[in-house]
């Protein structure tokens, strides 16, 4: 009888992973992994690396998400007052060179460095900045002479271990502004990324010490509304300040999963979470988004399907109905897998991310964190390399940013040839804004019918360069293909198809067709 469930339960579990990869995937889909450097949870794997280590790594973790089918990374280069990048405003980073305000040696900006690596490889870079802690631990934090902390203390508090910006104080909400604004000018950076850090989550039995900031600037409003206002000061002057700097670079927020409880607001989810972004972290995420001040929100949705008091489908469902037109991603936690036994069951976080892309409202994911993916726990890298991320997506389109400009030009094919490694193909185009950042390529079978919107038909995504080519090393001798080639620019508009390079076999011999 026990041999009989046990087949039963085998044949439920393939029919299951069966039908959860049976859909094709989304054409456009962000596919994001966090790369948290605060207490080198995932790179550098340790403090005072030589700059050449510290390079390899962060290769390393590159090409390995590039297989999983990643096609962003958010990596915290703020993680706390301090900088993975040359700044003028605070000093290198203790978790980079093991001593805060000492450069990398040999020198090399990690900034600039990572930037390029994600973007040789097609992947957007998403600057993670962690707005308002100042001091990780004041016990055993060493900082500089010249930290912001030493030199305007009035701007800080202190609560449990952590130092913080007070976010009542008006001047220190307008240095954190001016230290994203100096990253979004002098870096190419795709998007500005905040996590969920505002007002710093509860300590039991222990109140916030904003009492100097709340009577000098408080001005008789209620101090939880208060709260809430200097949060969406700040959240304000960034959203103004990136576009004003550069109107194509995104703006995008990582809140706690819980925006309120439906028992605390009827807008709120049937959940029953300890504390709430709006309640406690002061944090008026959907305010954000109804006024446009965000460009994507990334819920951390850390929970399992069914969970008694924040279940993951249903904060899902309510994300999705909360987006207002603006993009929702779903923050996965891959460091939950074998945490518990909901987390034991291989198939939780694949049903987490299909049930996500039901949602035409919910536009992709990321993954907390980079380090959790070591080991393949539960075969998750498999299942996203095999299946859901087996094949390429484009990153879904935000037309809100910049609405005037228009799709790159068509590129055009110029030459073909078949080599021992599979057929060379070259391309050109007529570009001369300099607007496209990559090429899509695409192959179908001469008969088959020409559609751009089946991603299983891309071949590869390949980043703009003097003399584009692609090697098709899938290609088979003798078959008969047909290949399209497409531009995007860096706001992932779509140019027009250019037209096609067709194959066809005559007298045995492969011959190419140029329109």
């Amino acid at each position: 009888m026990k041999l009989k469930h046990l087949a039963a339960g085998i044949l439920a579990f393939c029919g299951l992973i069966t039908s959860v990869h049976a859909q094709l995937p989304p054409k456009r889909e962000l596919r994001a992994v966090w790369i948290a450097t605060v207490e080198n949870i995932d790179w550098p794997s340790r403090r005072g690396l030589s700059s050449a280590a510290q390079q390899e790594e962060f290769i390393n973790i590159l090409d390995r998400l590039q297989r999983n089918g990643m096609n962003a990374v958010v990596v915290q280069i703020r993680p706390a007052a301090d900088a993975f990048y040359a700044s003028a405003f605070e000093p290198w980073s203790a978790y980079l060179t093991g001593v805060q305000g000492r450069a990398p040696m040999p020198y090399y900006d990690p900034l600039a460095f990572m930037i390029e690596e994600a973007h040789k490889r097609g992947m957007e870079f998403h600057a993670w900045f962690n707005p308002y802690r100042a001091v990780f631990n004041v016990g055993r934090s060493s900082i500089t002479g010249d930290h912001i902390t030493r030199l305007k203390p009035q701007w800080f508090v202190t609560y449990g271990d952590t130092k913080y910006f007070d976010p009542g104080v008006p001047e220190a909400r307008q240095y954190v502004t001016q230290v994203v604004t100096d990253v979004v000018k002098r870096y190419d950076i795709d998007a500005v990324h905040f996590d969920d850090y505002f007002y710093p989550y509860r300590i039991p039995n222990r109140e916030f010490p904003d009492n100097s900031s709340y009577r000098l600037y408080g001005r008789g409003m209620g101090r939880e509304d208060w709260r809430r206002q200097n949060v969406d000061s700040i959240i304000h002057l960034v959203s103004v300040a990136i576009k004003a700097t550069k109107p194509w670079v995104k703006f995008g927020v990582s809140p706690f999963g819980v925006w309120r409880n439906r028992a605390q607001d009827p807008e709120g989810s049937y959940t029953h979470g300890g504390q709430t972004n709006y309640d406690d972290l002061f944090a008026d995420v959907l305010k954000w988004l109804r006024n446009g001040w965000i460009d994507y929100v990334a819920p951390q949705l850390y929970w399992e399907r069914g969970h008694r008091l924040v279940d993951y489908e249903v904060l899902l469902n309510w994300w999705a109905q909360h987006g207002y037109g603006r993009h929702v991603y779903i923050g996965h936690g891959v460091y939950r897998i074998n945490s518990n036994a909901a987390w034991r069951n291989p198939v939780e976080l694949p049903r987490q991310i299909e049930e996500a892309r039901t949602l035409n409202t919910v536009q992709g994911s990321i993954f907390y964190s980079n380090k959790s993916f070591e080991g393949n726990p539960l075969g998750i890298e498999d299942s996203l390399h095999n299946h859901y991320y087996r094949y390429p997506a484009l990153r879904p389109l935000m037309p809100w940013l910049d609405p005037q400009q228009k799709a790159p030009k068509s590129p055009y094919f110029i030459d073909a040839f078949e080599r021992a490694n599979g057929l060379q193909l070259y391309w050109s185009d007529d570009d001369t804004s300099g607007r496209t950042q990559q090429y899509v390529l695409y192959r179908f079978d001469a008969a088959a019918a020409i559609n751009l919107n089946d991603p299983t038909k891309i071949l590869g995504l390949i980043p703009q360069q003097p003399d584009p080519q692609f090697t098709d090393v899938t290609y088979v001798k003798g078959r008969s293909y047909v290949y399209i080639v497409t531009a995007l620019d860096r706001l992932e508009q779509e140019s027009l198809a250019s037209d096609p390079l067709r194959m066809k076999i005559v007298n045995g011999k492969t011959e190419f067709l140029f329109p």
